[in-house]
């Protein structure tokens, strides 16, 4: 499989330190607030890159954070007058009920920063001893951003440019203007943990080295994450991890494009925010899912209405030849009438057509193409009298790329109550009798009731209005 490494600024073999083992790191939410659809890309980007890894055989080791303590947090605390824990425990369940709505799966490991203090403590006192970190008067402790002569390897500018690009929260605590904070003293009424320095917490960007070490090791596979997050938290993430640890952080850097909306930057300023939770409540999660997925993870993509009822219009379709397969293999012969290795084969060149766009830096733009090539083999193939075993093949294949893209679970199967199968059963024995007029009239009587039929070549098909 090559991945596109953002480090490196091209598509890569990938080779894992460890033969059959991928580690992978992808940055979580601060859980203050309800999830966005920006926030949702990279769950289900990744999500996805996990699912196809797992399908080929790869042995995931798979850890999102959850930032639990934090500026936004503590401020929403104070505004609601409850102690930080009651928010990011509230919004830790909230996103959980997005995460299950849109069908991601729970990572290896979930863990908090506040459950990792010792950890950064510990990172943090071995930089401070290499000289590459430093406390303030007050209790801070600051990265010497100057002592890392490969600063700006990621975002590929050197330090200046990224000097005059930043916002730099300006200090007289500190020795260089571009020193980032490892840990804050804690202000009065703040919560705070214990450390040589002060009574405090963790910066931003130490959090995810700790966790990242912790549960992964020294050098991970993958880190993954929003491309917002490459300056200047995933800068600074090598920094201090490469400083700290003597190695190199991530061996491939995989960063998702940005979600615009009507072909603007989705942000609160300009009144565009969706959370996920107000799209789903109009349109179901499954079409956010989709659309999430259905470019190319690296591009730009535009949410609008119209997209996700696009989206809508093309899961019913995956729906449609899922029920068309269920009712095939439900009236299928065991024996074959006609030769059926063409169809056969058709299957097998769609799968490995998916395989291949995978392969190609996660295509999913292509994958999801090859997917609905094998819903028009399955549909051409299911319309005459397929054997048991065509069928089989089909719903194992399409069954396959439907699980790797996290697809179709978002519909129950229909079921029918014991009174409409007894009037379908009447009308079928109507028809044997070339009673038209009984038949007609049952029809018409279903019809009232919503249900809909089609007579096949392999029976009576139905479905709700």
């Amino acid at each position: 499989m090559k991945i596109y490494n953002t480090l490196t600024r091209q598509k890569e073999e990938l080779k894992t330190m460890e033969e059959g083992v991928v580690r992978i790191y992808a940055c979580g939410p601060t859980v203050y607030n309800l999830i966005h659809i920006g926030n949702a890309r990279p769950l289900c980007v990744f999500d996805v890159l996990r699912r196809y890894l797992e399908w080929r055989g790869w042995d995931v080791r798979y850890v999102q954070n959850f930032t639990d303590i934090d500026d936004k947090i503590i401020r929403r605390a104070n505004e609601e007058g409850v102690p930080y824990k009651v928010i990011s425990e509230r919004y830790i369940e909230e996103f959980w009920k997005d995460a299950q709505g849109l069908n991601v799966r729970e990572a290896t490991v979930h863990p908090r920063a506040t459950e990792n203090i010792d950890e950064i403590v510990a990172i943090i006192s071995r930089l401070i001893d290499r000289g590459y970190a430093y406390a303030a008067q007050n209790g801070d402790v600051y990265f010497r951003t100057r002592r890392f002569s490969e600063y700006g390897k990621l975002s590929h500018q050197p330090l200046e440019d990224l000097e005059s690009g930043a916002r730099i929260e300006i200090s007289d605590l500190k020795e260089e203007a571009m020193d980032f904070a490892l840990w804050k003293a804690a202000k009065p009424g703040e919560p705070a943990w214990p450390s040589p320095w002060s009574e405090g917490r963790p910066g931003w960007h130490i959090e995810c080295s700790a966790m990242a070490r912790r549960y992964l090791g020294e050098t991970i596979d993958i880190h993954g994450g929003g491309q917002d997050l490459i300056f200047p938290h995933h800068e600074n993430e090598i920094a201090q991890s490469e400083c700290c640890n003597g190695a190199p952080f991530a061996r491939y850097w995989m960063h998702n494009g940005y979600i615009n909306v009507d072909n603007k930057k989705m942000s609160k300023s300009l009144g565009n925010f969706f959370t996920v939770r107000d799209v789903a409540e109009k349109y179901g999660y499954e079409p956010i899912r989709f659309f999430l997925i259905s470019s190319s993870y690296r591009s730009p993509i535009n949410y609008s209405a119209e997209i996700i009822e696009q989206g809508i219009a093309a899961l019913d379709r995956l729906y449609n030849c899922r029920d068309n397969l269920e009712f095939a293999l439900k009236n299928a012969p065991s024996a074959a009438s006609a030769d059926e290795s063409g169809p056969l084969a058709s299957f097998e060149r769609r799968r490995q057509q998916f395989i291949e766009a995978m392969e190609d830096d996660l295509n999913t733009a292509d994958a999801i193409a090859a997917l609905f090539e094998l819903v028009r083999d399955i549909n051409v193939a299911v319309a005459g009298a397929p054997s048991r075993a065509l069928c089989e093949k089909a719903a194992e294949v399409f069954g396959e790329l439907c699980g790797v893209l996290g697809l179709l679970y978002g519909r129950k199967q229909e079921t029918m109550d014991e009174e409409i199968e007894a009037m379908i059963a009447a009308r079928t024995e109507a028809r044997k009798q070339k009673n038209w007029a009984e038949s007609d009239r049952i029809r018409d009587e279903l019809r009232s009731r919503g249900i809909v039929l089609e007579d096949t070549p392999q029976g009576v098909k139905w479905h709700r209005q």
